[in-house]
């Protein structure tokens, strides 16, 4: 219903979901289209989120150790939740099938459901009308807020989203989320000077 809420046909809904099998992109991209970004910075945005699947895979590759043939297949189910059951497994043996059962279940779900969810904003007509184009920031916020355990995190979010807001007026549509970006190396840099000082603080007290 959020794809369709930003203005994305049927099929290009179940196209996203089937090969853009990643929520926090898809959400990212289908918000951006609605504010009316172009294209690419739509998908720019949703780029920079799905980087760390490909983290994910490095890691992967090796607990798997997958043939050759069937590693691109596989890459597209390399998400937070196939990486978190594999990782927590045992076996080499025991990674594959969680791994397997895990990616198969999610995908078939997750475009089962984007498929009865396009059709259900198809049939209640106006999908602004009903305020699902805020469904999509709403959930993403969701999927976020349980992740930001530690003070650098929440310091990263909480940059994000200044420069997101307060970029939104004076730049094209999505690209104040590329622009938050640069919250992480930011916090990241101010968080090494800080230690690096009271390092020195340390020594000299000694």
């Amino acid at each position: 219903m959020t794809s369709a809420g930003s203005g994305l046909s049927l099929l290009q809904t179940c196209a996203l979901s089937l090969l853009v099998f990643t929520g926090a992109s898809q959400f990212a991209l289908v918000g951006a289209l609605a504010a009316g970004g172009g294209a690419v910075t739509a998908a720019a945005g949703a780029f920079f989120l799905g980087v760390r699947n490909a983290f994910y895979g490095l890691r992967l590759s090796q607990l798997l150790a997958l043939p050759r043939a069937v590693r691109p297949l596989a890459a597209q189910w390399v998400i937070d939740e196939t990486t978190a059951v594999s990782l927590a497994q045992p076996t080499r043996r025991a990674a594959r099938i969680g791994f397997l059962v895990t990616g198969l279940s999610l995908y078939v779900l997750w475009n089962l459901t984007t498929l009865l969810g396009a059709l259900g904003a198809d049939a209640i007509g106006d999908t602004k009308a009903w305020g699902l184009d805020a469904a999509g920031p709403a959930v993403f916020l969701a999927l976020l807020a349980p992740m930001l355990r530690t003070g650098t995190e929440r310091a990263v979010a909480a940059l994000a989203v200044l420069l997101g807001l307060g970029l939104l007026p004076v730049l094209p549509a999505g690209v104040p989320v590329l622009v938050a970006a640069l919250a992480a190396p930011a916090v990241l840099w101010a968080h090494g000077r800080r230690n690096a000082s009271r390092a020195r603080t340390r020594e000299e007290e000694r």
